[in-house]
């Protein structure tokens, strides 16, 4: 997911997305960790997808302390 696409998404639909990214990366470690999994770059993808959900919810709470 790209950047400009998380900025332009709801409260809410950030906090969904933030979820289920959560969920898939513990479902892709399961899968890892018993030789189910085919393409482990996928936790780089999801983990780094994370990373920018919450940076953006980091920066909305800024704006609003700010405002």
């Amino acid at each position: 997911m790209k950047a400009s696409a998380i900025q332009e998404l709801t409260d809410i639909e950030l906090v969904q997305n933030l979820e289920t990214s959560r969920r898939e990366i513990l479902n892709l470690r399961l899968q890892a960790q018993t030789g189910q999994l085919e393409n482990t770059a996928r936790i780089t993808q999801v983990r780094r997808d994370v990373a920018r959900l919450q940076t953006e919810q980091t920066a909305r709470q800024r704006k609003q302390q700010t405002a």
